[in-house]
């Protein structure tokens, strides 16, 4: 800590994390299920992007934003566990003042980016099947780079407006962090001047950057599941449904705990309970996202198999007559995936 020139206020230079002081015994341990978690995180999404982008069945709007939520979600753990893993390393849990600005700014971004990301994922899947005939024009590609940009743009604004707050809170020798990373409800806790400001942004930001686009998914499935009552086939339900289900589960895992851990009580929770939710919203959810995809979506298990082990096929196939298998379209990425089975478009299983 500085002391101000001619004062006796001290302004903090560091911060130091309580969230693993219950369990000083088990860094090593802990350091190792981070570490884990951390490559599962990496591996995973990124063989999701490189799937999305070497795979030609992967070329719809909707691989478009999965591959956006991908790396959402790796850089919402790099943000994190990083520092989280270097600390636990040599078992000294600090993190500089402007690192802890930095680090909250990008949390911020990545959480404000995805909240929209998931909305605008809905929007798609109401258009793929409500609006089948005007699927392309709804969902064309400079349609579907415009919203991917709009949701980034919306985190960092968002972020950028409770860093500046948050910036200019004094912490007046108070500098130890419930929490496993700098968040804004911890900061606001040890701050030593007025939050009120602060902390109407951050509910205004739960309604605007988590409640709204969480109210355009419901309404978007409301929508999504009348269409599919009127859907006469079974299967044809069944497929309708399926190309739901993943985002469905996603949606409702990642705002579950946006909700528990950002609309908490304002005594707050535990110690302990605090840096649990904390685990699960930043750090277990970014790892879950593309196994929940890869094991909910027959397109993308097939398009790992490949990946993995098909290259004897692909060699087999390389010696037919070029006649024999037909070129796609050239500019086929933002087609409707399922057209011939009349707007029941994606193929999860």
């Amino acid at each position: 800590m500085e002391t101000e020139g001619g004062s006796n206020q001290t302004r903090v230079t560091e911060f130091v994390f309580l969230g693993f002081s219950g369990v000083p015994t088990g860094q090593t341990f802990l350091f190792l299920l981070f570490l884990a978690i951390y490559l599962v995180t990496l591996a995973g999404n990124s063989a999701i992007l490189v799937l999305i982008q070497t795979d030609s069945h992967l070329r719809s709007p909707m691989y478009f934003f999965l591959s956006h939520l991908s790396c959402l979600d790796l850089c919402y753990s790099s943000v994190t566990l990083p520092k989280i893993l270097v600390n636990l390393l040599r078992q000294r849990h600090t993190i500089s003042y402007n690192q802890c600005m930095a680090q909250m700014f990008f949390l911020m971004t990545c959480a404000g980016s995805e909240c929209a990301l998931l909305a605008v994922m809905a929007y798609d899947r109401y258009a793929a099947i409500c609006e089948p005939l005007r699927y392309t024009q709804l969902m064309s590609k400079p349609v579907c780079v415009l919203l991917a940009t709009a949701s980034w743009i919306w985190g960092l604004l968002d972020s950028t407006l409770h860093t500046a707050l948050t910036a200019n809170l004094a912490f007046c020798g108070a500098n130890q962090i419930h929490h496993i990373f700098c968040d804004v409800p911890p900061l606001l806790k040890i701050a030593c001047s007025d939050t009120y400001v602060n902390e109407m942004a951050l509910h205004a930001a739960s309604v605007f950057v988590g409640l709204s686009p969480f109210l355009l998914v419901v309404v978007s499935y409301i929508y999504i599941l009348s269409a599919i009552l009127q859907i006469r086939s079974s299967t044809g339900r069944q497929k309708a449904f399926s190309t739901c289900a993943s985002h469905m589960l996603v949606v409702a895992i990642y705002f579950g705990m946006a909700n528990v851990n950002y609309n908490r009580p304002r005594a707050g929770y535990s110690l302990e309970v605090d840096t649990l939710i904390s685990s699960l919203f930043c750090i277990v959810t970014p790892m879950l996202n593309p196994l929940i995809y890869s094991l909910r979506n027959r397109e993308v298990k097939e398009a790992l198999r490949k990946m993995l082990g098909g290259q004897k096929k692909e060699r087999v196939s390389s010696h037919k007559p070029a006649s024999s298998s037909p070129s796609r379209p050239v500019d086929d990425h933002f087609q409707n995936p399922l057209a011939k089975h009349k707007g029941h478009a994606g193929t999860d299983s």
